[in-house]
Order: C-alpha cells, then structure tokens, then sequence
C-alpha cells in the first residue's frame, strides 16, 4: 500500500453516537414510566415495550412486551496485554439508581485470580424500547480496552443477524466535496415480520463479533478505567432511522433505489430513488429537495416534495427518475425542517449487460476475495461478471470470502496468495510451504503469489535474501517434490522496488518464479508519469509511488535479465476525499481508464484492481473518512457505483479482445496515443498532457488538505484541437462509457484533447517507419485555455 501520513478531524455536526447517548437522550414518542422489582436475587426493569431480567450468575435478559426473552447473557470478557484474554466467572445483581435518580440494575461481575486486579461493574438502565447497557471496568495499565466484549445470544431469530453500519453525510469545513462519517454501528436481529431489534455502539468490529459475543471496545474514564457501553432497541425501521429517533433530536436520512448497486440495464428505463426520513424530535412538516446530474454537469432532475413526519417517527417518498443514455447520475436529497437539516448523496448509474470473449486471457481480476457479499454472493459475482472481471487474486477453502468451486461454477479464474514469516527457522519455513503449496494445489490456483509486500525498507533492497531462504526457495523446492502444477509468483511488492529486484535477481531468485508481481502504488502522479532521474524517494509523498515510471524500470530489468509475465497483483485508484495525494473520483476513474490502456500496451498479463468496495476488512461499510484503506474501492459504501466502476466496466469492454499494435506519434510532443485493433475496428486512446502530469495541484497547499471539485466539473483548462482523417462515422468514448458521436466533415474530424484518456473508434492509424505510427492527416492545432 502507498503510505498514509494524514489523518482527518471528525467534523460531524451531530457528534459521535455514543456522546448523545451517553447523555440520556432517549426516545421522545410517549415515554413510559420504569419499574423495577427485586425479589430472591432477581431484579427487573420495565418500560414501554421492553424489560430487562438481571440474575445471580451475571445472567442479563432482554426481554419484548409480551416478556419474551430475546437476547441474554451473562459474561464480560477483557483483555491484558501480559495475561491474556479473561471471562467474568459470575456476577450480583442489585437495583440501584443512577445519578439522575433512573433505576437502574447494577451488576458486579467477578473473575478468577489470574485476572488479577480486573474489577468490572454492569449499569443497566431501561426506558421506552429502550436498554442502556454499560460496563466500568478498573484494572491494570495493561489492560486492552479494545478488547472488550460483551456476551449475547440472541432468542429463536427468523432471519442471521447483521452488522450494520450508521452513517451521515458531512459538507467538508474546509471545502471541497462531502462525505460520510460513521455514527456507529449496529448488531441487527429480526423475529418474525414485526419484531426488530439491535445493538448499537460507537465502535465494533463485525470479525470480532459472533453469535455469543458483541466487541464494544472501551473509552477512557475521566475517573480512571474505562467505559464499554451499547444501546439496545426494539424498532419497526430501519436501522439508520431507529439511529435518529434513538437519539431523540435532529432528522436523519438515507437512500435507497429499486435495483442492486443501484445499477439499471437500459437507457430511459425508471429508476426509483427512495428516501426515508428519520425524526428524532417532535411532529414536525419537512421539506425534501432532490437534485440528480450528469457526470458533465447536465442536470437530469430536480424536485422537490413536502411531507409530515409523527415525532419519533418516519416518513417515506420515492422519487422516479429517468435513467440516462449511459454513465452515470450523481444524485443529492436534503432533507430540512426550520433551521434543521440532512442530505444523503448516491450514484445510479446505466450499465448493459456485454457478452465478454477474452476468457483465460484476459487481463482484468480482482486483488482480494469478495469478503462484502451485499446483497448476496450470487448478486455481487453477477455484478463481478457484468463489468468484465475473469480473475480474483485469492480462494481458497477454509479462506475468507467464497470457496474456488464458486469461481469455478462461474468460470472465474483464481488464484492464491498467502503470508509467510521472514523471521521463521529453517524448519518452520519448510513446514509452512509444504503446508501452504498443498493448500494452494487444492484450491486449484493457477498463481501461488508468496507472500504479500516483504520489501520493507522500500528501495534499499535489504529484504531480498531473507525473502528467498524463508519463503519463496522453501516452496520452490517443495513444488519441485511434489510436481504441483500451480506456478509460482513474488510476493507483490509494494511499489516498483527496484533495488530489491536486482538483489532479488543476483541471489538467484529470477528462475525460481514463473511470473513477476508487485504493486503500483500512486500519488498525484497520472498513470502515463515517470518521475526524473533514478533517485525516487519513498515517502508518504514520494516519487517511488508511481505507475508508469515503476513498469519501465522492471522492462528495462527485464530486458536484461529475460522476460517473466507481470501481474500487477493491487493497482489502485483510492479516492480520500479532499487529499491532494489521492485521486478526486473524477480523476479515478480517468486513471483508472489510462491504467488498463498502459497495461494492455505493455504487455501486462493481469491486473488486479484493489479492492471492489470502499470498505476496511472487519468493519465493513462503517465510514472511515482519513483512512486511505478505506477509500480503494470501485463501489461506495452503500453499494452504490463509483465513476471508477464504470471505468473499469470501460476498460474490460475496450480491451476484451483488444490486440496492441503501438504507440501513435504526433508532431504536438504533448499529444499521446495508443493504437489497438479489436474485432469492431482500430480503438484509438488518446489524452494530452499540456497541463502536466500532476494532480490536485491548485491552491496553497500548507497541509494534506485539497479541496476537490465535485465529479462532473471539468478539471483539465487546456484543449487542444487535433484534426484528422476519418471514416464515415467517429464515436468518441469516455471513461465512465458515454458515446458521442463526433461529425465527420470532407473525411476529417477534429478532436479535442486534454488531460482525459479517451477511447476514438472510426480514426485511421498509420504504420510507419521504424515504429513510429500516427493518425491519417494528423494537422496539429493549438491549445486553448478556458
């Protein structure tokens, strides 16, 4: 991964989830008055729709109306840096108040010895289907309060829990396009059609929460120790909307449509846009303004509607749009009332099916497993399948996301790529590759990638040897036993390493590898870059994280040293919002276009584009705005397109059967082109570099702070006419997919280039002497700045 130096403020206007709660905000619909009992070491607290049952033991049930028991549990589990994880072994209630007055249920858990001085009390409060649950724990400095669980099982469910992440939509104080924060995160449970409940917290994570435990990570007491807590509710809505009202202020809103991914098949067809509002205070009249645009700016909608919303209740509208003739909408609803207001932005998108012909050779994969399976397993292959992707980078049974047989009903190839350690011992490392080649020859994969960026320290090459004794010469010898067929990659380095590669190559690593991968990692750098002399530093600004400079260099190393397929193995486009070192989702999804033409140009047998959805593994969908990691993906985080998908679609349709006949030369030194013949004719992709190779360059840059322009703005203020012969018809291919048809006058058309990779059908290329090709009647015109 390309190294990530910044770090953003939390700008939310209503503050984190668990603040508000932490307040005693509760729901605001017909408060109920609490009841409690204690009788023969039971103690009981009830209100409006719910009650709590706490016993000896540390047994802690959470219970309906009708007093059925829905969840219960009975332990806390901590963990110590130095003694490990430890479980609460009982526990004492007792009815007690708290400090407002509220009764509550205080519950004192006890634990062995070897928990040392671990001391954790419970406070239980109830109110309108609502349970407040928390967790004071004091203990040792060694404490880990990221550690923290709770037990929970929930009663006779009619569909799986979920983990379902809150959100809300930001206007950056420093300018530049909005984004999502995460308000918190909810363990979602259902019993029958009427009955929901969940668990809400500020901060958990999904891999470490199962059937019999929630994660609530611990925040510092002012009074020492810590504080785990979460909130139960029972709600008829939507987990974002019980969010809103559970915080019994403001209004909340979220967007939904009628397809999956948001994605439609055909032009003009209705698209329905729903937007639910959510109201956390009293019965109020509201305001909905939707607008929708293009991704050049066009406005395809605007409206807006007037509703009524019951205090502690929601409201629904559906807009009905029209789907556009291709690409992209970029749609915005906000919601107000008085000074109150909310907006919620998604993006629909037009995307037919295509009957895709590369087969076992193409070149577009995948770089993870699809780990984030929303809507379903077979809706995400099908959506996979529909923009062109034939490969993913890892399967493997017994491995996170979908076993190789479901790749293999769908004719997706797949490969592996596993983790050793450099610090192992002869023996271990032996142990681990024969263990991990058999695990590799069972999946079926056709690439065993060893290992995963073992470069560090970047470009100094230091880690090359211990990378052959301890990983990758262990499997070779262990295949040469075995006779597997699976062939054998590097681990993908993280950048163009090449110090690494020549000591790689000088220790005898270059034959025991049937194909080179490593990872390209970008600044605001354009994909076609290469950075001046040799000397490329690797910071979190370096010039090291660059693509097309990086894939000379192995060439050149390649050349001298014989030829190796290249696997690209991760190549990125992350789109941080309002960071200068990242791409804008403008860019992205230009770059991602101008990545796969490089590729294809140079020979690259594959690349895997990391990763599918804006997402981090272990939280999934939980926004996470200054992490770099989290913003790689081609999908949004409510599963809605990135212009990035729509690029990658492009790419895999332009390039599908695509053969590379050379790069184009024109007089304008500044004018590039790549020339590729395919079943429909010569496919043409030219861009022009008059306003440079680096991006997110306007303004004073005195932080990691840029303020992007909003997707359909334009960023490139110089064009340049380009004329040319052509043949009846020219079309004229963006990167998200839209076709315009360019007029054809006397067999010439003119063009105009910028700093934007196209894709020209209908243009006649030349072969020239000594290699150099070019356009038919190429006459050079002039730049013209906006």
């Amino acid at each position: 991964m390309t190294p990530e130096n910044f770090s953003r403020p939390t700008l939310n206007r209503r503050g984190f989830l668990g603040a508000a709660l932490a307040a005693g905000v509760v729901l605001v619909a017909d408060p109920a008055p609490v009841e409690a009992q204690a009788a023969a070491g039971d103690v009981t607290l009830a209100s409006g729709g719910i009650s709590l049952l706490a016993s000896l033991g540390g047994r802690l049930a959470i219970r309906d109306a009708a007093g059925v028991t829905r969840s219960a549990g009975s332990k806390f589990q901590v963990k110590d840096s130095v003694t490990g994880i430890h479980l609460s072994t009982g526990g004492t209630p007792s009815l007690s108040t708290l400090s407002d007055g509220t009764p509550a249920i205080r519950m004192e858990y006890t634990f062995d010895a070897a928990a040392g001085p671990t001391a954790v009390t419970g406070w239980f409060s109830v109110d309108t289907s609502h349970a407040r649950l928390e967790w004071r724990v004091t203990g040792a400095d060694t404490l880990l309060p990221d550690g923290f669980l709770f037990s929970r099982a929930i009663q006779a469910p009619t569909a799986p829990d979920d983990y379902i992440a809150i959100t809300e939509w930001i206007r950056d104080a420093g300018g530049g396009i909005p984004y999502e924060d995460t308000l918190g995160v909810a363990h979602t449970s259902t019993w029958g059609a009427g009955l929901h409940g969940l668990f809400l917290l500020d901060r958990s994570r999904q891999a470490w929460t199962n059937a019999t435990w929630v994660h609530a990570p611990g925040v510092a007491d002012p009074a020492g120790g810590w504080t785990s807590s979460a909130d139960f509710f029972f709600s008829e809505t939507r987990p974002s909307a019980t969010a809103t009202i559970g915080r019994g202020r403001e209004l909340g809103l979220e967007l939904t449509t009628d397809r999956d991914f948001n994605l439609y098949e055909t032009p003009g067809e209705p698209m329905q846009l729903t937007a639910l509002v959510a109201n956390g205070g009293a019965a109020r009249s509201v305001d909905l303004e939707l607008w929708v645009r293009g991704f050049d700016g066009a406005p395809l909608a605007e409206t807006t509607a007037t509703g009524s919303v019951a205090a502690a209740g929601t409201w629904q509208h559906t807009f009905t749009l029209t789907a556009p003739a291709a690409g992209i909408a970029l749609a915005e609803v906000v919601v107000r009332s008085g000074d109150d207001e909310a907006f919620a932005r998604t993006n629909l998108a037009v995307l037919p099916p295509y009957d895709y012909q590369a087969g076992a050779d193409s070149m577009f994969g995948i770089a993870n497993y699809p780990w984030l399976q929303r809507p379903s397993a077979d809706a995400l292959l099908d959506l996979w399948q529909r923009v062109g992707i034939s490969l993913v980078r890892i399967a493997y049974d017994g491995g996170p996301g979908l076993p190789p047989a479901a790749f293999d009903a769908r004719d997706i190839r797949h490969n592996i790529e596993l983790q050793p350690s450099l610090e192992a011992t002869d023996t271990e490392a032996a142990a681990w590759a024969a263990d991990k080649l058999a695990v590799a020859a069972g999946a079926g994969a056709g690439y065993f990638e060893v290992g995963n960026e073992l470069n560090r320290p970047f470009n100094t090459g230091t880690a090359a040897q211990a990378y052959l004794d301890k990983a990758l010469r262990p499997v070779f010898d262990q295949r040469s036993v075995t006779g597997d067929a699976v062939k054998l990659m590097n681990n993908g380095l993280a950048g163009m390493d090449r110090p690494w590669v020549e000591n790689f190559i000088a220790a005898g690593g270059w034959d025991l590898i049937d194909a080179f991968a490593y990872h390209p990692g970008r600044g605001n750098f354009t994909p076609d870059y290469i950075p001046p002399g040799d000397d490329w530093t690797t910071d979190g600004d370096g010039t090291y994280w660059n693509f097309y400079g990086g894939l000379r260099q192995l060439k050149a190393l390649m050349a001298e040293h014989g030829e190796k397929e290249i696997w690209l193995t991760e190549a990125y486009a992350p789109t941080k919002p309002n960071s200068w070192w990242h791409d804008t989702y403008r860019h992205a999804a230009e770059n991602v276009l101008l990545t796969f033409a490089l590729a294809k140009a140079e020979g690259i047998r594959c690349v895997c584009w990391y990763q599918f959805h804006d997402s981090v593994l272990g939280m999934p969908q939980v926004a996470d705005p200054g992490n770099v990691e989290y913003h790689y993906g081609l999908m949004n985080r409510d599963l809605s397109p990135k212009p990035s998908l729509l690029a990658y679609a492009t790419a895999a349709r332009t390039f599908d059967q695509a053969v590379y006949q050379g790069r184009l030369t024109f007089p304008d030194p500044l004018a590039n082109g790549l020339w590729f013949a395919t079943p429909g004719g010569p496919a043409v992709v030219l861009w022009h570099r008059a306003d440079g190779y680096l991006l997110n360059t306007t303004g004073t840059r005195n932080d990691w702070h840029f303020p992007a322009p909003e997707v359909w703005i334009d960023p490139w203020p110089t064009k340049t006419p380009l004329t040319v012969e052509a043949g009846a018809a020219v079309q004229e291919v963006d990167a998200v997919g839209q076709v315009r048809g360019l007029p054809v006058s006397n067999g010439k058309v003119t063009l105009t280039l910028d700093g934007a990779p196209r894709v020209y059908y209908g243009l006649l290329p030349q072969q020239g002497s000594g290699g150099r090709h070019t356009l038919a009647g190429v006459r050079p015109g002039r730049g013209q700045g906006r």
